[in-house]
């Protein structure tokens, strides 16, 4: 059974004051039901990290479909922290490829901006164990900036490379339609920023945000075909790992999806990645063997991933300038691979792009998803 998406919304990510979690998900889910007039949603899946913590509101599947006037129909909530919005994209793949239903509405939604710093924070660190971190006072930017002092260390690597990443996503976002951050930012502009957990800066970390994107996955032909979609995950507690440097999920996530797509890496056109921070971007990168070890930053500096090159990345402006509501982010980097592949990308289209991948991880590359589509001709 193949799977095409017929259609895909993004609500520009923002700081949605007087609106609610439920009035997000149901304006981009109604954004993407309108464009394929007629459509009879068979299930609803919705992809969120944090809404019970900083909302105070669980059921979020039953709530959409209530809202949506859909009494009867299947409705589930999907969470795998930062990776929930790509997760709940897998789940509604494996629906359509099942037989079992026709058309799936997913909707990533995740509303951050109603919490303080130091209880945004307290919700992140969930994405690791409690017992082992949260009880010690590590944050999630904690450990990624020990992951980022380790890499830099291990492969003789300087931090003003590692801040090519934001300075490749903030160019692209200039002109995205659903960023939060439309502004370029140079490498300068990096290295002066304040300081959040050394190395991390500022302007090397994704923004939190609200918003909320929505996929209409189907067995009808749509404009995009999902090739793969894959889930693999590593050992939580990033400390106790052999080999902290290899981001091992979205390495056997990656391999798996290239051979159920049948196309081979080299066909890929584009990526949105998952950049978080530039070491987690590295190490993806490098996991999937687009890049050498140690040597992802250097691609980045060397133009490598720029848009018109050999393989853009960041289309729209990634996690760190489109804005990371972290429930919903997978789901947003699907929504951009589809505006890719239909054509509809605007000023920010690739070129001749016929095969996107989208890479979403949850924790520090505990859960990894990937999924590889492809422009249906």
């Amino acid at each position: 059974m193949s799977v095409f998406i017929r259609s895909a919304y993004a609500l520009p990510v923002s700081e949605y004051w007087t609106k609610s979690i439920v009035d997000l998900m149901v304006d981009a889910a109604n954004r993407a039901i309108d464009a394929v007039p007629g459509v009879k949603i068979d299930k609803v899946i919705v992809g969120n990290m944090m809404s019970g913590y900083a909302n105070h509101q669980e059921h979020l599947g039953a709530l959409l479909a209530s809202s949506l006037g859909m009494k009867g129909v299947e409705a589930i909530k999907v969470e795998a922290a930062c990776g929930s919005g790509g997760a709940a994209i897998h789940e509604g793949y494996l629906s359509i490829k099942s037989g079992e239903y026709e058309n799936v509405l997913v909707v990533g939604v995740e509303k951050m901006k109603d919490m303080d710093t130091p209880k945004t924070t307290k919700a992140l660190a969930m994405a690791e164990s409690s017992d082992f971190t949260q009880a010690v006072g590590a944050s999630f930017i904690s450990l990624n900036a020990l992951l980022m002092r380790l890499y830099m260390n291990s492969y003789n690597v300087d931090e003003e490379l590692m801040d090519y990443f934001p300075v490749i996503a903030h160019k692209n976002a200039v002109t995205s339609p659903h960023a939060q951050y439309r502004k370029a930012i140079t490498v300068d502009d990096v290295k002066r920023s304040p300081v959040i957990a050394d190395p991390i800066k500022l302007l090397s970390s994704a923004p939190s945000g609200d918003g909320a994107a929505a996929v209409i996955l189907s067995s009808k032909e749509g404009p995009v075909e999902v090739l793969a979609s894959e889930i693999a995950t590593n050992d939580l507690i990033v400390a106790q790992r052999e080999e902290p440097l290899r981001f091992l999920a979205t390495e056997i996530a990656f391999k798996k999806a290239i051979k159920k797509s049948g196309i081979s890496a080299s066909d890929i056109d584009f990526m949105e990645l998952h950049d978080a921070f530039p070491v987690v971007a590295s190490l993806g990168l490098e996991a999937m063997g687009i890049s050498k070890k140690g040597k992802a930053p250097q691609d980045a500096s060397n133009g490598r991933f720029n848009m018109g090159s050999e393989l853009p990345i960041l289309t729209f402006g990634g996690l760190k300038a489109r804005g990371h509501p972290v429930g919903a982010t997978g789901a947003y980097q699907v929504v951009e691979a589809f505006m890719q592949l239909a054509g509809t990308a605007g000023q920010n289209q690739v070129k001749g792009a016929k095969v996107g991948l989208t890479h979403n991880v949850g924790g520090v590359d505990t859960t990894a998803v990937i999924h590889i589509m492809r422009r249906v001709e």
